[in-house]
């Protein structure tokens, strides 16, 4: 099953700047072959629903691996079944409606 999810990984007890564990896990989002599109607070994600969510608890792994004692998620996800649906296509279908 396909999967579309908005994932805000922040780790704990790393100081104010988190770029380098946010850039930790981008990588492991890359290296898995998802479609990501990173934004100003997290990460919409879409593929298979096991893979998703595998690489999401690989993102913890590596956070922790890097020096975070404790990670705070935030994951939304949306699945749909009568139709493929992309991030795209979810965006698109609101600019479409906003320029009517």
């Amino acid at each position: 099953m396909k999967v579309i999810a908005d994932l805000c990984v922040v780790p704990i007890g790393v100081g104010v700047s988190v770029s380098k564990y946010v850039a930790a896990c981008e990588k492991v989002l890359k290296q898995a072959g998802l479609k990501t599109k990173l934004h100003a607070y997290g990460t919409n994600i879409e593929g298979e629903w096991d893979v998703v969510f595998e690489v999401i608890k690989r993102c913890h792994e590596v956070v922790h691996e890097i020096g975070a004692p404790r990670i705070t998620t935030t994951l939304k996800f949306g699945t749909r079944i009568d139709k493929n649906h992309s991030m795209e296509e979810k965006i698109d279908s609101v600019k479409k409606q906003v320029s009517e």
